[in-house]
């Protein structure tokens, strides 16, 4: 996605959203289209603005993720982040069933989150990379899996899902490897569609599972 990003937040903590506008205004590349503090605020906002990405807390009167729940029930094209301080569990499994395509700390320092912001604006997923082991037995069914299902990865295929997991955008992973980006895209499909997974984030928590019990290394 090229231009200007336009974005929404909500967080019922004003000098929160006021500091969030000002490091993204600072950096360049985004435009804040509209504020707000509750679950109703962040549906109205979706509803009138439809911005390109909605950011939202969980922590919030109404309920951060009751409001993402609803927005993308009625309306699956809106890019939704939560930007929050919650790292249960619970909470992110149930936002990434409801469809948000970003889930993140508050921690985040401004320049990675504007690089996560614009990933996301350009149809990626992302999950802070502490959280991808603790989910994994939330995302995945290892009934239906493989044993091992990174043993059907080549080589290059597997280097790349490695560097994917570190939290590489398509773009970082192609300088590493000195390869064109559209070859990574291609790599990554095959990945996509070797292990049964539906987007990058998930493949990327399969090699951190790997990665935990000792595969893949």
């Amino acid at each position: 996605m090229t231009g200007i990003i336009r974005i929404a937040i909500v967080d019922d903590h004003p000098l929160f959203r006021e500091g969030v506008a000002r490091s993204l205004g600072e950096i360049g590349g985004f435009e804040l289209v509209g504020e707000g503090a509750s679950a109703e605020d962040a549906e109205r906002l979706a509803h009138t603005i439809a911005p390109d990405i909605l950011l939202l807390d969980i922590s919030m009167p109404g309920g951060g993720l009751n409001a993402a729940a609803s927005i993308l029930s009625g309306h699956p094209g809106q890019k939704i982040v939560m930007l929050t301080v919650s790292e249960t569990n619970a909470d992110v499994a149930q936002a990434l069933n409801a469809g948000v395509r970003g889930y993140v700390l508050k921690g985040v320092g401004s320049k990675t989150l504007a690089e996560i912001l614009g990933d996301v604006a350009a149809g990626q997923s992302y999950v802070s990379p502490t959280l991808s082991a603790k989910l994994l037995s939330n995302l995945l069914q290892p009934a239906n899996r493989k044993p091992d299902p990174l043993s059907q990865l080549t080589g290059r295929e597997a280097e790349i899902l490695r560097l994917v997991a570190e939290g590489l955008s398509n773009k970082e992973v192609a300088a590493r490897l000195s390869l064109q980006e559209k070859t990574v895209k291609h790599h990554m499909t095959r990945v996509l569609a070797k292990l049964n997974v539906r987007n990058r984030t998930e493949a990327a928590l399969l090699m951190h599972e790997a990665r935990e019990r000792g595969v893949g290394q």
